[in-house]
């Protein structure tokens, strides 16, 4: 369709697993097994609903018939409604027990928390796998030193995987997060208009022991440990705002990570994968923009602001409830997940192809080297004779006139060569040239690098080993 507006989220972004998960047909097909359910539970508990009845409703539970609902909706202007009437259209022997003491959030929220749940999941496996590559990336470069930044100003060295651990561990933690959102997730199960429960103390004609089991029973047959507790009519809108925090905590690690990716790709000391064919600008033939990058920036951006939609909604919701929580979560939960996903294939496929450029590093690194070697350059000049107090002004003043011809002058560093000349250090060019070698600065980086992974990614992948393999398709 040329003549509407279509998803961006839809159309370039999210993958099909996720899309279908937002779809009607989930939807509507998870709609039918919860009054499956609901029937199952109230014939086990006694009322006078027949085997033929379920499994008449089980002959259509994924052949929806829309467009009985859609007409019927157009009459009656009540979706849920509608929908019981089409399968009931379906399933003349069981229509009257279709939705029996339920209200319209019984399928509604309940199938809100499974779509959630579902889309939780599939992040998840993005984010293992996310994670995977990253240990990769920093496993193979552990040992590569690179000029730190502090302030984007030249700091003491690492090493290109101590750096990519830093991305990791902030994706670790949303693992953290997103786990235990996950195990805390609950059911509304069947509580009625105003959370009571008390058509279904009705339909069990006062036998409250009856009526404490149908949440349990609902809970068991989806698939759930158990349903919240208490609610109103609906569960409550915090559920909602705890899921869209998860997915803004992983838009911020995300984001972190593209910018220091496009910051690198500035330096062309690492970049993201560019094709064969790929077009950069349109006017500047040469340019290879970090343009995946931007994009997860750009999506990150939208997932992080979305955090307000649901905070506003269930910090204004009325009593037992009010509708106006409606139209805003249909939009802002899809759409965070949307981002979410498309973010995620995108940090796979940008980390899967990242192009490292050991050269252009170790120039970078050796143009402000010989600033950081001061310390070590000045106890050597001790060991030789000289006066703490004194090497330590000359260095300072020497410093600052390397630090002129590199910024005034735009000439080379040559504090090797002041230092050289300078008699009070008696140290030889060749003599300072040999404490230039960067892995004598980066420190425990490269061994931080091995016990990190081995005692904390390691472990965490072999124990998601079954949810690995993934290869992220996406629109460059």
């Amino acid at each position: 369709m040329t003549d509407r507006y279509q998803s961006p989220l839809s159309e370039r972004y999210a993958s099909k697993e996720m899309q279908y998960i937002f779809s009607p047909d989930k939807k509507f097909k998870t709609w039918r097994k919860l009054w499956i359910a609901l029937a199952e539970v109230e014939k086990e508990l006694g009322l006078p609903i027949t085997e033929e009845q379920i499994e008449e409703l089980k002959a259509f539970q994924d052949d929806v018939n829309y467009e009985v609902a859609i007409q019927r909706e157009k009459e009656v202007r009540h979706d849920v409604m509608s929908h019981v009437y089409a399968y009931g259209v379906q399933c003349p022997k069981a229509k009257g027990i279709i939705h029996l003491g339920a209200t319209s959030c019984y399928v509604g929220d309940n199938t809100d928390i499974i779509v959630m749940t579902e889309a939780l999941v599939l992040v998840r496996k993005k984010l293992i796998n996310v994670i995977s590559e990253l240990a990769k990336f920093a496993d193979s470069y552990k040992e590569l030193p690179t000029l730190a930044f502090t302030h984007f100003q030249p700091a003491q060295p690492t090493t290109v995987g101590k750096r990519a651990t830093l991305w990791l561990h902030d994706l670790t933690m949303d693992l953290e997060d997103l786990d235990y959102l996950l195990d805390s997730i609950r059911l509304l199960g069947s509580k009625g208009t105003t959370g009571t429960q008390a058509s279904f103390l009705e339909l069990f004609d006062g036998d409250m022991d009856r009526v404490r089991k149908v949440d349990a029973m609902i809970a068991k047959k989806m698939g759930y440990k158990g349903c919240y507790p208490v609610s109103g009519q609906t569960y409550s809108r915090k559920v909602d705002s705890r899921v869209v925090n998860v997915l803004a905590g992983i838009a911020q690690s995300a984001h972190k990570f593209s910018n220091d990716i496009r910051l690198l790709q500035h330096l062309k000391e690492v970049e993201e994968p560019f094709e064969k064919s790929q077009i950069g600008s349109s006017a500047m033939a040469y340019k290879r923009n970090p343009m995946r990058s931007e994009r997860i920036a750009s999506l990150s951006n939208y997932v992080m602001a979305d955090v307000m939609n649901p905070m506003l909604v269930s910090s204004t919701q009325w009593f037992e409830r009010t509708l106006d929580d409606s139209a805003n979560k249909r939009l802002s939960v899809p759409e965070g997940f949307l981002a979410i996903d498309g973010i995620l294939d995108l940090y796979l496929n940008v980390v899967d192809g990242l192009v490292v450029y050991p050269k252009v590093i170790e120039k970078h690194m050796m143009a402000e080297l010989p600033f950081m070697a001061t310390e070590n350059i000045m106890m050597d000049a001790v060991k030789a004779g000289g006066d703490r107090q004194e090497l330590h002004e000359r260095i300072r003043e020497l410093s600052m006139e390397a630090g002129k011809n590199v910024k005034v002058n735009g000439l080379d560093n040559n504090l090797l060569e002041l230092i050289a000349a300078d008699p009070s250090f008696n140290l030889s060019l060749e003599e300072l040239k040999k404490s230039m070698d960067p892995k004598k600065y980066v420190g425990c980086a490269p061994a931080q690098v091995t016990i990190y992974l081995d005692e904390v990614i390691r472990p965490l992948l072999k124990d998601n080993q079954e949810l690995l393999g993934m290869t992220a398709e996406i629109n460059v």
